[in-house]
């Protein structure tokens, strides 16, 4: 009965049956034993120099025990280790009164992270007593914010003054007791970061918390702590007697990797990672550190850090293929001297439908090519994406069908879409493909100078696999490259229009990237050959629409 008791109050529940009972008693018993193993005279010196109950067992290699026990608070810590360490040393109890009020205060060490003592970001100091405490902070924003997830990614950032503390007291203990046997068995090769502790003492909590699992997601928890009292990298090097350490390009950008994410910093020496994917820190030189040196360090920093929580989701891409049915729509949005070109544009009619109802920060809107803002799209529509931005409805076909209805019933009938439907990042490879070699088709009302005759008709239908030498047309030479470029005109045909001599319906289909109009009236010989000179007249086009982008993607299925 009374290991159900102690084992009930190790996991702060009232009520265990016997076998839960029986397995936190087991725990409870190797966690003491752990714990009677450790050396009495390091445990003191860890916290003589302001190191949290949790930095010590880790110190030790202890973090499995640790992790397994989420809820445990930093108190019932302290009451076990000092409770084993009181009976294997009569004076451990009276210098842990003493230390005890450390635990009110943060740790010099891990700058309170592994104490979950903070300050959020309205500069209000926060404390968890549990991982399980905290990964109820985290939990709650997620739900929050975001109706589904399906896995998450938890990435963590710590200041650099966090690795150099870790690195630091490594070399202290390793300059005070290499020589003695439990740490040439156990501590020298079982030494775990904070960061590392950090994030397996969270991520089991918050796995249950958020009944998903931890894995590389699109879904993302970020965890940016940062402090401004920490120490300077001329302290650190001043305190080493100037000894240079290795710089390994420090910016303040956050590098990721896999599921961490960590700053650029300058490190004592080189990190280790086992088979766990754990990092172990292994200096290369043994310092002279001793603790007035460490101590002085630490003593300098006079606040636990600060905590950002920041989620978010991968972009969400829906893709399918668009109409433009007006001559006044511009594809993205157009404006010139701070005014507005044209009545609307696609991107905004189709972004503006997709982002409220996905919930995202913004979007982005891609296309295969482009039109101008007086050609029509017509036929089966140009390909698109909309690139949503941490969206937090996740997208379901019944979604998408709804956001399809409610573009293509708007009152204004600029534009309409077709085949929408969420893809991955897969999208892009979708769009790519084939791009270079895709064929459009067009039909443009074109005038020329003179009546049209039969042989007009004649000699521009037989044309086909024209070459055209395409000089950076005019219109577009103030923000294009001044380049001369070969384009394929497959085929053409022509009809005539009934009741006037001098117009005509081209129709044609040419490799992606020709320029229409050019090809109609030359450009001034910037283009080589053009209707105008094949014809050996004047021609210019009216009106221009594309009749058909030939690419799979967004097909129907």
């Amino acid at each position: 009965m009374a290991g159900e008791v102690a084992a009930a109050e190790l996991i702060g529940v009232k009520h265990l049956s016997s076998a839960e009972a029986a397995a936190e008693e087991e725990k409870l018993r190797l966690l003491r034993e752990a714990v009677h193993a450790l050396p009495v005279s390091a445990v003191k010196d860890l916290w003589s120099i302001g190191a949290c109950v949790r930095c010590i067992f880790r110190l030790f290699g202890l973090h499995e025990l640790m992790c397994s026990h989420p809820s445990l608070s930093i108190s019932k810590w302290c009451d076990i280790l000092e409770d084993v360490m009181r009976k294997k040393d009569g004076e451990f109890n009276e210098q842990s009164h003493q230390e005890r009020s450390r635990e009110t205060n943060f740790c010099k060490i891990c700058l309170g992270i592994l104490q979950f003592l903070y300050y959020d970001d309205t500069g209000t100091l926060l404390k968890k007593y549990s991982a399980d405490d905290f990964a109820v902070v985290i939990s709650e924003l997620v739900k929050q914010q975001y109706q589904q997830i399906d896995s998450f990614s938890l990435e963590v950032s710590l200041p650099s003054v966090v690795t150099e503390n870790d690195q630091a007291v490594w070399l202290y203990m390793k300059n005070k007791y290499r020589h003695e046997l439990w740490f040439q068995e156990k501590a020298e090769c079982q030494f775990i970061s904070t960061k590392d502790i950090f994030k397996l003492l969270v991520i089991n909590p918050l796995q249950r918390l958020l009944g998903v699992k931890s894995t590389q997601s699109s879904f993302r928890v970020r965890l940016t702590y940062s402090h401004s009292d920490a120490l300077t990298r001329d302290d650190v090097q001043e305190g080493n007697g100037g000894n240079k350490r290795r710089k390994t390009g420090f910016t303040g950008d956050l590098k990721t990797t896999g599921e961490s994410v960590t700053p650029h910093v300058e490190s004592f020496d080189s990190n280790i990672v086992d088979g766990d994917g754990l990092t172990k820190v292994c200096p290369k030189e043994a310092q002279d550190l001793s603790c007035n040196n460490l101590m002085a360090k630490l003593d300098k920093i006079g606040k636990p850090c600060s905590l950002a929580i920041h989620c978010c989701r991968s972009s969400t891409y829906i893709g399918g293929r668009y109409l433009k049915y007006s001559r006044n729509v511009s594809q993205t949005r157009w404006v010139i001297d701070d005014e507005r070109m044209g009545e609307a544009s696609v991107e905004e009619i189709i972004g503006g439908a997709i982002l409220p109802i996905f919930q995202g920060d913004n979007y982005k809107f891609h296309a295969a090519g482009r039109e101008d803002i007086d050609v029509r799209m017509l036929g089966t529509g140009r390909p698109f994406l909309v690139e949503i931005q941490n969206a937090r409805q996740v997208p379901s076909e019944a979604l998408i069908k709804e956001i399809e209805k409610k573009i293509n019933s708007l009152e204004s009938q600029y534009v309409r879409v077709k085949n929408l439907r969420a893809v991955g990042s897969q999208g892009w490879d979708l769009m790519r493909e084939g791009e270079a070699e895709k064929q459009k088709q067009y039909a443009a009302l074109v005038w020329i100078s003179r009546p049209v005759s039969d042989e007009d008709l004649q000699t521009i239908s037989s044309l086909k696999e024209l070459k055209v030498a395409q000089k950076t047309p005019i219109r577009v030479l103030h923000r294009r490259s001044p380049l001369e470029r070969e384009k394929i005109i497959h085929w053409m045909q022509v009809e005539r229009v009934s009741g006037s001599s001098q117009y005509l319906l081209l129709h044609l289909c040419t490799q992606a990237g020709t320029y229409i109009k050019e090809f109609v009236h030359g450009d001034f010989g910037r283009t080589q050959p053009s209707i105008g000179s094949i014809l050996g007249c004047r021609t210019e086009i009216l009106q221009l629409d594309v009749t058909d982008v030939k690419m799979d993607c967004f097909q129907e299925e």
